[in-house]
């Protein structure tokens, strides 16, 4: 029976801990056309973006570029190994760049997975405060109606603290809530636990994509409310545009398409609109040129995107840090997979956390649901306890 992925992710952060390496690096979800792809040790190191074209494999993350240096941790972490561990069609794999057997405490960790956690964990929220969102909302439509803007995602804060064991408390929600897209990121630097639905760039060869999110509806809500919401609807194509145009600054010419539009999506505590965007790219492309093309992701900013960001800066009251950045891997070959860091939480050394959330604003947005709809998206986090044992 294959040993499932947080289980192997338990016994590799037991081990290296004991052992004194670096820590695991765990993405589990829709990754790499894989169901998980892990790092058994990685020295995750702030300021390393992924290389160009690296010869390793590159894990971490890209913080969202607006007000970076105010952010709790480093804007951008990133670090090398040279050996993966991938589950694919129900087998892992080991892969090594340069051919190296897979050592013997990695198989360990796959035969003898940790199946009990050995700490546990507790969380405790603080939700942000209603008005100054609902003021920044306004001051959104306000631009809106200036004709600045024709759609900006606003986003607030949860602010709190999580005491135990970092890696329990992503396993715990990981677990339950089953993300498309979850990451589990830890250095001396703090620790990112991502639960994200969402794609930002995925490449394989020189074909490029990318799913954007846009409209979302609480999970009891009836699920074709969503398509046949006006609002949503032309939420989600405004977004869709803005992508194809991204992907349009890089894309072989006549190859950028909407390959997918306006599909209803299940995720934890809600159902989401999204799409999914593709373009085939000059293979002297490097992952650079395409990050400086299309980031930060254009859900999470608005259109048009230099001017959103810029009165983003303004109106909202936190930096957003490594929330609606990037959080992923690229690999040789120019292969990249990077999802839209939402539904993310950020962890000090000292245990503060934070937990952004926000919405897309167009002219019909109504500001208490909008408020609502953050409440929502934070609720399958804020919500869920920790165990001391199983």
């Amino acid at each position: 029976m294959t040993a499932p992925a947080l289980d192997v992710l338990r016994a590799l952060h037991a081990h290296t801990r004991a052992s004194g390496l670096p820590p695991p690096a765990a993405l589990i979800g829709d990754w790499w056309d894989a169901d998980a792809v892990i790092a058994p040790s990685v020295d995750l190191r702030p300021g390393f973006a992924p290389p160009d074209d690296p010869d390793l494999y590159w894990f971490g993350y890209l913080g969202f570029p607006v007000r970076a240096a105010d952010s709790s941790l480093p804007p951008v972490v990133g670090g090398l190994t040279d050996e993966v561990l991938i589950l694919r069609d129900g087998r892992w794999h080991h892969e090594s760049v340069h051919g190296s057997a897979c050592a013997p405490w990695i198989e360990r960790a796959l035969s003898e997975p940790a199946h009990t956690a050995e700490h546990g964990w507790t969380a405790k929220w603080t939700a942000p405060e209603r008005g100054p969102h609902l003021a920044a909302i306004d001051r959104c439509l306000e631009a809106i109606r200036a004709g600045e803007v024709y759609q900006a995602c606003v986003c607030t804060r949860f602010t709190g603290t999580v005491e135990g064991d970092p890696l329990e408390f992503f396993a715990t929600i990981t677990g339950t809530t089953l993300p498309a897209k979850s990451a589990y990121l830890h250095g001396d630097w703090g620790t990112v636990t991502s639960f994200s639905p969402e794609t930002f760039l995925r490449r394989t060869g020189n074909l490029v994509s990318s799913s954007p999110i846009k409209g979302t509806v609480p999970a009891d809500a009836v699920p074709e409310s969503l398509s046949a919401s006006a609002k949503d609807v032309a939420e989600n194509v405004m977004i869709v545009d803005l992508v194809r145009n991204d992907l349009g600054r890089l894309a072989v010419t006549g190859t950028v398409r909407v390959a997918d539009l306006l599909s209803v999506v299940p995720a934890p505590g809600v159902w989401h609109l999204v799409s999914r965007v593709e373009a085939i790219v000059d293979p002297a492309v490097g992952t650079n040129e395409l990050l400086r093309a299309t980031f930060p992701p254009a859900s999470v900013t608005g259109t048009p995107k230099i001017r959103a960001a810029e009165l983003l800066a303004g109106w909202e009251s936190s930096p957003r840090g490594v929330y609606c950045g990037a959080i992923g891997m690229a690999g040789p070959g120019h292969a990249l997979d990077l999802n839209v860091a939402i539904r993310t939480v950020t962890m000090t050394p000292d245990g503060t956390a934070g937990l952004g959330v926000g919405g897309g604003i167009t002219i019909d947005s109504d500001p208490a649901r909008e408020w609502q709809e953050c409440l929502d998206k934070a609720a399958s986090i804020v919500e869920a306890t920790g165990t001391t044992g199983h």
